[in-house]
């Protein structure tokens, strides 16, 4: 297990210390869960696991260009971010929500089908809402930014 919680915080691109910062666990524990000194319990090591997760904010900063075009293959366009995400105030406990405007065609399964491909594809939990349905004051509306 020490190699794997070292090459899965590795490939999230975090330091021992930003992976405390994120996960609450003291540096020297995970230095030592690491070289195998000590052995995480499976609690510990979803903590761990889940605090290396990338924010909502980060994964699309990584793949911005991608959640559009897949949203296009969807039929899903003017993609937009609202929530936490939105406001800069996620964690890496957020889900990213993001609103979209849906072609005539398009149905709820599509929509549902895209959410999940979203998730595949950003590595945190999406929400997706489409905005023909909202009023034109709808907070939503109102708080959304441009992904």
């Amino acid at each position: 297990m020490s190699e794997t919680l070292r090459e899965l915080r590795e490939r999230a691109g975090l330091s021992q210390s930003q992976l405390a910062l994120r996960s609450g666990v003291a540096q020297p524990n995970i230095a030592a869960y690491e070289s195998g000194r000590r052995n995480p319990s499976a609690a510990m090591v979803g903590r761990l696991r889940s605090a290396m997760r990338p924010s909502p904010h980060e994964a699309l900063e990584q793949h911005r260009d991608e959640l559009k075009a897949l949203a296009a293959d969807y039929g899903l366009s003017n993609v937009r971010v609202f929530g936490s995400a939105g406001r800069g105030t996620d964690t890496t406990q957020s889900d990213l929500d993001i609103l979209v405007t849906r072609s005539p065609h398009v149905g709820l399964l599509t929509i549902a089908e895209f959410a999940f491909a979203a998730e595949e594809l950003l590595g945190v939990p999406v929400d997706v809402v489409t905005d023909g349905g909202l009023p034109a004051d709808h907070p939503i509306l109102r708080a959304a930014v441009a992904a």
